[in-house]
């Protein structure tokens, strides 16, 4: 059996059918169950078993010699969440469980950390493990998954194979039901076709002119490519970047949707929310030699390329992964 936990969100929902694909249909999903918007992520799938998140550290003790593999993707991924207690729940104390139980039973595990560890860049971009205590979140999602890769680094006992995967700003289908923390691209779509127009932050930092804000962002089938590469892989245990290696700005992302939907450009600028202007990051990139160092040479999705995939193939017909 192959578990992964947040099987129901969008990156875990991609995994499914990424390992469906590849013929693995025992697979075991965790998730709270009870959002019937984000359930849809996973309908026409083919698992084995259901399990509740709650119900599921208990589960694993009692059923560990038929797991095979453990994906741990699941994780409250609000970046405008205030409630420390909340993420120190689910992020940190939530994970530390499922390590734990893996490292005692001998599990492979993958876990999910952020590029929201980096914070404003001050220590580069670099998955450098030297460099995490010093890393400085924007917000306290960001510090809840840096909590916890600093922790890993503390223990003395680990499973045989794990890795944590820094996400930079993964984009694709099903991410429907994610609201305000979906993908600009997400939000570009719908505001070009309901309105013709696509209005993106304006720049609140001299360094940076209006729509030049920059990040990685990387395509979900990249994303499952990777995970799936550390399946097999099994070993060089550590955390990983898991970006494209080259920054974009939002104008050439807004630019290239207006372009998949075969729309006039047409762009505007409002201020930036003040409740994320402070902590808002304008560059990010993620450094991929790490990566490329064991093994991984699979090319990634250009922004175009992702961008037309997920438009024409997943936006306007209105279908999932």
């Amino acid at each position: 059996m192959i578990i992964i936990t947040g099987a129901a969100g969008f990156i875990g929902s991609c995994l499914v059918q990424k390992l469906n694909d590849e013929g693995f249909y025992d697979l075991v999903l965790v998730d709270d169950f009870s959002n019937e918007n984000k359930n849809k992520n996973f309908e026409g799938k083919r698992y084995s078993k259901q399990v509740e998140r709650e119900a599921f550290s208990e589960w694993l003790r009692e059923n560990h010699l038929h797991v095979q593999f453990v994906f741990h993707i699941g994780a409250r991924t609000d970046t405008t969440e205030m409630d420390r207690e909340l993420l120190n729940r689910l992020n940190l104390d939530y994970t530390k469980t499922i390590w734990n139980i893996c490292t005692e039973f001998g599990l492979p595990l993958v876990y999910a950390s952020s590029a929201a560890t980096y914070g404003l860049g001050e220590q580069g971009y670099e998955d450098d493990e030297s460099k995490i205590p010093m890393l400085k979140p924007l917000n306290p999602y960001g510090d809840s998954k840096n909590d916890f890769d600093i922790w890993v680094l503390e223990q003395e006992k680990k499973p045989y194979f794990w890795a944590g995967l820094k996400f930079f700003n993964v984009y694709g289908p099903n991410e429907y039901h994610k609201g305000r923390m979906a993908s600009v691209i997400f939000h570009t779509f719908n505001q070009i076709k309901k309105t013709g127009a696509m209005k993106l932050f304006k720049s609140h930092n001299p360094e940076f002119k209006d729509g030049e804000q920059m990040r990685d962002f990387v395509y979900i089938k990249d994303v499952v490519n990777v995970l799936y590469f550390l399946m097999h892989h099994r070993k060089d245990s550590g955390i990983y970047n898991l970006g494209t290696g080259k920054a974009r700005t939002f104008l050439d992302l807004a630019t290239q949707t207006f372009h998949a939907m075969d729309t006039p450009v047409s762009i505007s600028f409002v201020p930036t929310p003040e409740d994320i202007r402070e902590k808002y990051q304008y560059f990010t990139e993620a450094s991929m030699e790490k990566l490329r160092s064991i093994g991984y040479s699979l090319d990634f999705y250009s922004l175009e390329a992702g961008v037309e995939d997920y438009v024409k193939n997943y936006l306007v017909p209105n279908s999932y992964l």
